[in-house]
């Protein structure tokens, strides 16, 4: 799975009467060692999370329906990220429909006394959606992630209270980027547009949305409708108290994109070491400083960005396009890049996490 691509968010609390308000004391409280579970996801450990949910399995630890569907979360998320598309189905399967009595908290008043709703984890209905693409199936991973967004708007509608609603707004703009992508990976620039200003009318102004649609404009050529787009992301950014260098950055990318769409190599670069500046760890500024300076003929600083990225935060930096950008490099400025792209992918093998697809440095 690509890096970049957004990751599901953790599974829901299953509350009383709302899954997304009740408090508990510790993950533990929902599901047997979700907190040891959620660390090893954060370092991206899957196989060991594989371990972990089947060692669990053979001692029947997972005592409860809602302990069986947030293991089978994690099993079928590791498998999906270590490109095992084929059993994370197998294991998907296993599951009547996600609308069944046996997966509401209600069918169980003994176990979940006074809960009441779903407790199928977000994730997985994410998966749901994702597997069939990952699989060759695109259209019917379009047609359930169409279908996953409908199931978002329906809680919106229902006008829960307004955490509820802040955490359905997410999904909903969650769920609309993965069918965004897929568009866009077809060059479907029309459905994008009408699925972007579809959010926006209803009033989700999300800078990062706002920011998609100036890219999609560009795609199709409407430059001033994405200075537009990008001119209220900007203004948005001046009028934050918070000051947040996300937000900040996310502005001066923008337009690093408007000069190197106009070939102002030189201006995007400036605008990206703003981004470092702010952010050591903004890996799209570091990875498109260095193409700009590839484009500039600087190859040996567009080489020391992305070298010296790695070596300052590489569980951060290190993701395929920009090991992909680097063996480019490598193959550009050295007789003897094989060697060179041995090393890199030696280290690569000690550091990197689970799923990183160490094919990409092409040895």
């Amino acid at each position: 799975m690509d890096s970049n691509s957004p990751q599901p968010e953790p599974t829901p609390v299953p509350p009383s009467t709302d899954p997304l308000t009740n408090q508990f004391t510790s993950l533990n409280d929902l599901a047997h060692e979700l907190t040891s579970l959620q660390d090893l996801a954060n370092r991206g450990s899957w196989l060991s999370i594989l371990d972990k949910v089947n060692r669990a399995r053979s001692l029947s630890l997972l005592n409860t329906p809602h302990d069986h569907l947030t293991y089978l979360a994690y099993i079928v998320l590791s498998l999906t990220k270590l490109r095992r598309f084929q059993e994370a189905q197998t294991e998907l399967d296993s599951l009547d429909d996600f609308n069944s009595h046996h997966y509401r908290y209600e069918t169980y008043p003994k176990i979940y006394p006074n809960r009441s709703g779903s407790m199928v984890p977000f994730s997985l209905r994410w998966l749901h959606a994702l597997l069939p693409i990952k699989l060759g199936n695109r259209q019917e991973g379009l047609d359930r992630f169409y279908l996953l967004l409908d199931f978002v708007r329906e809680k919106l509608n229902r006008n829960g209270n307004e955490e509820s609603d802040k955490v359905w707004r997410k999904r909903e703009v969650f769920v609309v980027n993965h069918i965004i992508n897929q568009h866009l990976s077809n060059k479907e620039f029309s459905v994008c547009l009408d699925l972007i200003n579809s959010l926006i009318s209803r009033g989700n102004l999300d800078p990062a949305l706002l920011s998609k649609l100036g890219y999609v404009q560009m795609q199709i050529g409407d430059l001033d409708g994405a200075n537009v787009s990008f001119g209220k992301v900007e203004k948005m950014a001046s009028e934050s108290e918070e000051n947040e260098s996300g937000l900040r950055n996310l502005v001066s990318r923008n337009k690093a994109l408007v000069y190197l769409v106009g070939k102002d190599y030189l201006s995007a670069v400036r605008e990206y070491d703003e981004c470092i500046e702010r952010d050591g760890m903004d890996v799209v500024a570091i990875n498109n400083k260095a193409i700009c300076l590839m484009y500039l003929r600087d190859l040996s600083d567009s080489i020391k960005v992305l070298e010296n990225s790695l070596e300052r935060v590489p569980t951060v930096a290190l993701n395929e396009t920009l090991v992909v950008n680097l063996c480019s490099m490598y193959e550009l400025a050295y007789v003897n890049h094989s060697d060179t792209k041995r090393t890199l992918s030696n280290w690569i093998a000690r550091v990197a996490p689970d799923d990183f697809d160490s094919s990409c440095t092409r040895v």
